[in-house]
């Protein structure tokens, strides 16, 4: 019995708000310290930012020890990638290296414990998961840019080479001109000089950025809300399937039809499995 309350002692603590939001604001101020670390301090406020971090470390572990003891069946805890992800992140961090060659490596552990707030908070979880699955999706946009790009860099290459051989000399460095061209990097003053020998030369760059930096940013965000809008669906669908589990386990849900059907075509086969013996 004292068993079954500690569990449902660490589930409520795990699911608080306020929990929760403490669990965040010691992820900020974990990076906040982290930025601190890189300016000069007086030895005073050096000693205050050793404690914090080794508050902030023994805090994580226990956090992890919180969130482990509220899973019901332990075995399942470390089947998510993010529970494997913050116990590496919080173990490696209470390595005590920061005195040995191995500092830098210690150091750049502690900047990565500021990605645990995407471990944390589902919503962050959900666009970093959409944008991994829109990668294969996004790689097609990305050979087709590539193609454009490749055919405009052999295009200005050839025509504006004598105008300006450092940003088109050749067509690797017109492919980086072109990109600059994409980010509107003072792009008007490559157009302004081209423009000088050929004036027709600005339909060559707004075709450009009408394909690149319009039409392609365009399907690379339709593709992501794709994604996420699929993602958002599975989540909402699990989140409401373990809230009706958990709900008919404790009897506050009563059957539906179709779970009443399927009950009695399961009756149904087991008497017509029970008659075939006889036979």
């Amino acid at each position: 019995m004292q068993a079954s309350e500690l569990q449902n002692k660490f589930e409520r603590i795990r699911a608080n708000k306020w929990f929760e939001a403490f669990v965040i604001s010691v992820i900020v101020i974990s990076a906040l310290l982290v930025g601190a670390k890189t300016y000069e301090l007086p030895s005073a406020m050096a000693s205050v930012t050793l404690f914090l971090d080794w508050f902030i470390s023994a805090f994580f572990l226990t956090e992890l020890t919180i969130r482990f003891l509220a899973e019901k069946r332990k075995r399942y805890f470390f089947r998510s990638f993010w529970n494997w992800f913050d116990t590496l992140i919080v173990i490696i961090s209470l390595i005590p290296a920061d005195d040995t060659e191995l500092a830098l490596i210690a150091r750049l552990v502690r900047v990565f414990r500021v990605l645990r707030m995407i471990s944390i908070i589902p919503e962050l979880r959900i666009l970093l998961v959409s944008l991994v699955k829109a990668l294969p999706q996004l790689g097609y946009v990305m050979l087709l840019m590539f193609i454009i790009f490749y055919i405009y860099a052999a295009v200005g290459s050839t025509l504006f080479e004598n105008i300006n051989p450092v940003l088109w000399g050749d067509i690797t460095i017109s492919m980086l001109t072109l990109f600059r061209i994409m980010t509107f990097e003072d792009w008007t003053d490559v157009m302004y000089e081209t423009q000088e020998v050929y004036s027709l030369s600005w339909i060559f760059y707004l075709t450009f950025i009408f394909f690149t930096a319009f039409a392609f940013l365009n399907m690379v965000i339709g593709i992501v809300v794709n994604v996420m809008e699929r993602e958002n669906e599975k989540a909402r669908a699990e989140k409401e399937a373990a809230l009706l589990e958990e709900q008919i386990a404790q009897g506050h849900v009563e059957p539906t039809l179709h779970d009443v059907m399927k009950e009695l075509r399961e009756l149904k086969m087991q008497l017509s499995a029970q008659h075939s013996k006889r036979d």
